[in-house]
């Protein structure tokens, strides 16, 4: 089963445990929702929050209740199962669910894969490995860009536009 992060724990907050929480989820208040979160080692914990902090969130993990406890948890990944993520909207995608997928373009041409997914500003960014190029393809994540991703197929279609593709 595949897993999603949702946050990170960036240290400790406070004196009674409490940890400083990062939330890579849309809504990031939305990662209590979540609980519990498992860790890459496969520990769970429950989480409720409190404060809002600059970076994220003061939140209280089950069973940690020193600030030695949540100083040692700094670094943590915290994680779901894929089935728990909400449904996304037609034209919305979960990063995960990107990487790996074929790229072609729309002579059905192979492109190579993508590897990864960069926010940038206004349009996310499709990282895509080739086979024969030394540096990796960066592809605007549009619908001009591209008209065509197809999740059953893992398949991805890009019409780029004269000189993006190019050496």
């Amino acid at each position: 089963m595949s897993r999603t992060c949702v946050g990170a724990i960036t240290g400790s907050y406070g004196i009674r445990g409490e940890v400083r929480l990062k939330s890579f989820c849309g809504q990031p208040e939305a990662i209590a929702a979540y609980s519990p979160v498992e860790t890459e080692d496969g520990r769970k914990f429950d989480i409720r929050l409190g404060a809002t902090l600059k970076a994220g969130f003061a939140a209280r993990l089950s069973g940690i209740t020193t600030p030695e406890e949540a100083d040692a948890l700094k670094g943590v990944r915290l994680y779901v199962p894929r089935d728990r993520l909400p449904e996304t909207d037609e034209d919305e995608f979960y990063h995960m669910d990107l990487v790996g997928m074929e790229v072609v373009d729309t002579g059905g041409a192979s492109l190579g894969r993508v590897q990864g997914v960069f926010e940038q500003g206004g349009n996310d960014l499709l990282e895509i490995v080739s086979p024969g190029r030394s540096d990796t393809l960066l592809v605007p994540f549009t619908r001009a860009i591209v008209p065509t991703v197809d999740l059953a197929a893992k398949r991805i279609v890009v019409d780029p536009p004269e000189g993006l593709l190019e050496d």
